[in-house]
């Protein structure tokens, strides 16, 4: 996972709940540094487990109810 200026988390390989928590942390740290508008650009997986799907769904919906936004791609 790297995050990039501007608000842009980009992950690659195969994402899993642990690493989910990782992108969960890395856009919490985002938000709370002031952008209200997340990118996470998913395009470099090659896979995702169940458990993480999900934790980004939470995400987006936590976004969404702090009146910020979560775009994902890929």
């Amino acid at each position: 996972m790297v995050v990039r200026p501007g608000g842009h988390i980009t992950a690659s390989g195969d994402l899993t709940s642990q690493g989910a928590d990782l992108l969960r942390g890395a856009a919490d740290q985002l938000r709370g540094n002031g952008h209200s508008r997340v990118v996470v650009d998913l395009r470099g997986l090659r896979t995702a487990d169940d458990d993480a799907l999900a934790a980004l769904r939470q995400l987006h919906r936590d976004f969404r109810v702090d009146g910020g936004e979560l775009l994902v791609r890929g």
